[in-house]
């Protein structure tokens, strides 16, 4: 039994809500999907759909944060081939691993994560960011291949993993969420492109929602540039909880 157009009048301001916070501080997927879920859909519409939802949403914010001049080009252009080469590797290993179990332990290292941001005081609070140094690449090259492959085998939370990468290799937390964004987007194309060749969307559904999204996400970009990288801190400390009670319960 599909579900009736009813459904759009909850799902339509929570996709608006996860847009918002996605384009904060990352984790939107994980009000999508259970909102899917909860709509009756099958499991594999529900992943398709989401994704249509997501190209919506992070397209959005990754035009908000490009245009103000919040994403490093020279990087972000070198780290979305790798993001695109692990959500490809991740997508294949699904099928041989059982996802449920990681949740646990990447619920543990998000936490920490998490823990570590909110404990530094200064910690992404100012740019330090050096160009494209040795460390930078040390860092970004293999930990993108990582979050990509990650997005790829179970997804919630990539964007809030990268923005930390992000910011450890010194940028303010503004500037990490315009990064995360965009390598975000550049994943959830390539998965976009590969639920599309499976007709699995559920297009009535998703496109009113990913319009919400994709406004909820204009909104939450523009705050974040607006408010600073004190909000997003704040902002990242709760959705790094969200996070982590998705995968643990979820």
């Amino acid at each position: 039994m599909s579900p009736s157009p009813e459904v759009l009048l909850y799902g339509i301001p929570l996709a608006f809500l996860a847009g918002f916070i996605d384009a904060v501080a990352g984790g939107g997927g994980t009000i999508t999907l259970p909102t899917l879920l909860f709509m009756g859909l099958p499991p594999a519409q529900v992943v398709a759909t989401n994704k249509l939802l997501a190209i919506f949403g992070s397209g959005s914010a990754t035009f908000q944060y490009w245009r103000k001049g919040h994403v490093e080009k020279a990087l972000v252009l070198r780290l979305i081939p790798l993001a695109l080469l692990g959500s490809a590797l991740g997508a294949y290993l699904v099928h041989f691993v059982n996802p449920n179990t990681f949740r646990t332990l990447i619920a543990v290292v998000i936490l920490g994560v998490g823990a570590l941001v909110l404990l530094n005081k200064r910690f992404g609070l100012e740019d330090k960011y050096e160009g494209l140094t040795t460390r930078t690449l040390a860092i970004t090259l293999p930990a993108t291949l990582v979050i990509g492959m990650y997005d790829g085998f179970l997804g919630p939370g990539t964007g809030t993993f990268a923005m930390f990468m992000f910011a450890l290799v010194g940028f303010n937390l503004v500037r990490a969420s315009g990064n995360a964004r965009t390598v975000n987007f550049a994943t959830n194309a390539g998965a976009f492109i590969f639920f599309l060749i499976g007709g699995q969307m559920v297009w009535w559904i998703g496109l009113p929602m990913g319009a919400a999204n994709a406004l909820g996400a204009t909104v939450g970009a523009r705050m974040a540039m607006l408010r600073g990288s004190a909000f997003v801190k704040w902002m990242y400390a709760l959705i790094v909880l969200l996070v982590a009670g998705r995968l643990v319960f979820g």
